[in-house]
């Protein structure tokens, strides 16, 4: 069955990170036989002066293909993981949910938008998540993670949001570029599109430079997207380009 998981609030500025832990939970599941799991994407929450968080205040989620008898023993490992693993003072929150048995997806993933642009508390983020039978819980702290959890899990659920965790690297020809089609044959890329929409054909190329790429989760695919450059000179052509992170900061 498909599961989706979100841990928020984990982390300090100088103790691990909130993605790298996501990636420890998953890289469990897989070493103790349990299922496999998907790469881990990043959702970007509301910056606000009345939510406390480390940095960005993004929330981590990942999809699991897990045996449905290995559920339980899955909630109490992630559990137990967020205890010991999260740094002293942070305020860890879990989500766990089995995508089929959630009573109305439509308010997980407005509950989800909704942190992106609104302050939201805890007794909100409890309520609908016994109204949607989705596991939450806090595992230290005031347990203010439990609302970027849920919100995670109903942004991963839209297939349009987060930036995937990591970064990537591509070897390119002498003038810093590479076609499309070897984007998608060398990285998780399934497609390379603008910002605007415009999807790219395989014999356009993109300047990557000595850029790393960031993937992001479009229409549930794992997706580069590129801008068009900025002439340097009269006379010579715009180009594509990877965009940077500050172009991608509402993914």
């Amino acid at each position: 069955m498909k599961i989706l998981t979100a841990i928020d609030d984990t982390d300090s500025l100088e103790i691990s990170s909130t993605g790298e832990l996501a990636g420890m939970v998953a890289a469990e599941v897989e070493a103790r036989g349990w299922g496999r799991h998907s790469a881990v994407t990043r959702h970007q929450l509301l910056l606000h002066p009345d939510i406390p968080y480390t940095s960005h205040n993004s929330s981590m989620c990942f999809e699991l293909d897990l045996e449905k008898s290995y559920l339980e023993p899955f909630i109490k490992l992630a559990e137990a993981m967020l205890t010991r693993e999260s740094a002293p003072g942070s305020d860890p929150g879990l989500c766990i949910a089995v995508v089929d048995d959630i009573a109305d997806p439509g308010l997980l993933i407005d509950f989800g938008y909704r942190a992106k642009k609104h302050v939201l508390v805890k007794e909100d983020a409890y309520a609908l998540a016994r109204k949607l039978k989705v596991h939450l819980s806090e595992h230290g702290g005031t347990g203010q993670g439990v609302i970027g959890a849920l919100a995670g899990v109903g942004l991963r659920l839209t297939g349009n949001d987060g930036r995937f965790q990591g970064q990537v690297r591509l070897a390119t020809a002498e003038d810093g570029t590479a076609s499309v089609a070897e984007i998608i044959g060398r990285t998780k890329a399934g497609l390379v599109r603008s910002l605007d929409g415009r999807v790219l054909a395989d014999e356009e190329r993109v300047f990557i430079g000595d850029n790393w790429m960031k993937l992001v989760l479009l229409d549930n695919k794992a997706m580069l997207l590129v801008c068009r450059d900025v002439a340097e000179s009269s006379g010579r052509p715009l180009r594509w380009r990877v965009c940077t992170r500050e172009e991608l900061q509402d993914y």
